[in-house]
């Protein structure tokens, strides 16, 4: 009976997931055409590189909606190895160089990859699969609290000397929901916020560039032209945009007064040219996406997939509240790329394989399931 069962995935999180898809090819083309040719490619450069890695992607996305979840526990110790030497390799400098400031990319052969974006999924399925394990015993510092802290504040650290501080921060909040899920005494919240809020702030403010970013946000209009100029900018586009927006392609600000339009700020691109109409609809498709994840990790099955459902479902929903948040200008600027939508291979590849995991989790999903966040 087992063998012949039909399980089959979310429809809903399925049709989602395209329907972000297809908008966010739309818009990137629509935000990047002009940056290709200032680039002096051609227009649809950044165009067919997304629909190469969607490609990609897709038949990746595909692969971990089908393989067996128990292969992806058994393969923990090699995907960790994997992401902690790739992310060492940024360190040489024959393979990667500073871009913007921060040394996070890989380049070999003439593609490029961001090693942080893999430490995404790999410290997710880790600690659904360590808190699992260890259920019974969840608040022993020594077996079940102290080794996982360990293996993040790994990462965190090394990300963080990469000079990508936001990425580090966001990684390790992630981190910490999945241990608050797990049942975690607040108490090790408290001793870990007493160590790691100092440090944080001291951390923030040693760099002149995260300074200026914390300086621009609360005051854009102290620096116009420097770093006050991308905020304002993407402010504008919002402005310009309207209820009803100006018209897919009719954009003005991605043509040179908005810089990485393609990229970090191509949801400024969403509000001038489809307005706060076709704002609110992302913002909603995004949030149903979350709620079709959350409700897939309460019906999970068991812990692991419960930790797994929940922690990929946060990666992708909050990175996407972050990146839209800093084009309102309601956070300082982070250099999250808003999934589905940025340029960019690396976040695009990883999001379609988070994506594949979560279907294959909802394949296992029970009729109803446990609360979330008790």
């Amino acid at each position: 009976m087992q063998r012949i069962e039909k399980k089959s995935a979310d429809f809903a999180l399925i049709v989602l997931m395209l329907l972000l898809l297809g908008i966010g090819i739309a818009v990137l083309y629509s935000a990047s055409y002009a940056h290709a040719e200032k680039l002096g490619r051609s227009p649809h450069y950044f165009f067919y590189k997304q629909l190469v890695t969607i490609a990609v992607g897709g038949l990746a996305c595909f692969v971990a909606s089908r393989t067996p979840l128990a292969l992806f526990r058994r393969t923990i110790p090699v995907l960790l190895l994997a992401s902690l030497v790739l992310v060492l390799l940024t360190f040489v400098p024959q393979l990667s160089q500073q871009v913007q400031g921060a040394r996070r990319w890989l380049f070999v052969f003439g593609q490029s990859f961001q090693p942080s974006e893999l430490v995404k999924i790999a410290l997710v399925i880790y600690l659904a699969s360590i808190f699992s394990k260890k259920e019974d015993r969840i608040n022993d510092p020594v077996n079940s609290i102290i080794p996982p802290l360990i293996v993040v504040s790994l990462f965190v650290g090394l990300i963080l000397l990469q000079n990508d501080f936001s990425t580090a921060l966001f990684i390790f909040c992630i981190a910490v929901l999945v241990f608050y899920v797990a049942r975690v005494k607040i108490i090790y919240f408290l001793l870990l916020a007493a160590v790691v809020l100092p440090l944080g702030v001291v951390l923030l403010f040693s760099r002149e560039h995260r300074v200026q970013r914390i300086l621009s946000f609360l005051d854009p209009e102290r620096d116009p032209m420097g770093s006050g100029f991308q905020v304002l900018q993407a402010k504008r586009a919002l402005v310009n945009g309207g209820f009803w927006g100006r018209g897919l392609g009719m954009g003005s600000k991605k043509m040179g007064d908005l810089p990485e339009a393609h990229s970090d700020f191509i949801f400024a691109v969403v509000g001038e040219e489809l307005g706060f109409l076709g704002m609110l609809f992302v913002l909603s498709l995004f949030l149903l996406l979350a709620y079709r994840g959350y409700t897939i990790a309460a019906r999970s099955r068991d812990s692991f997939q419960y930790y797994l459902a929940f922690g990929l479902t946060s990666v992708v929903f909050l990175q996407a509240m972050l990146n839209m948040a800093v084009v309102a200008g309601l956070v300082p600027a982070t250099g999250i790329p808003l999934p589905f939508f940025s340029s960019g291979g690396s976040s695009m590849l990883m999001t379609l394989i988070m994506m594949g995991l979560l279907i294959n989790v909802s394949r296992e999903a029970a009729p109803s399931g446990r609360l979330l966040f008790v």
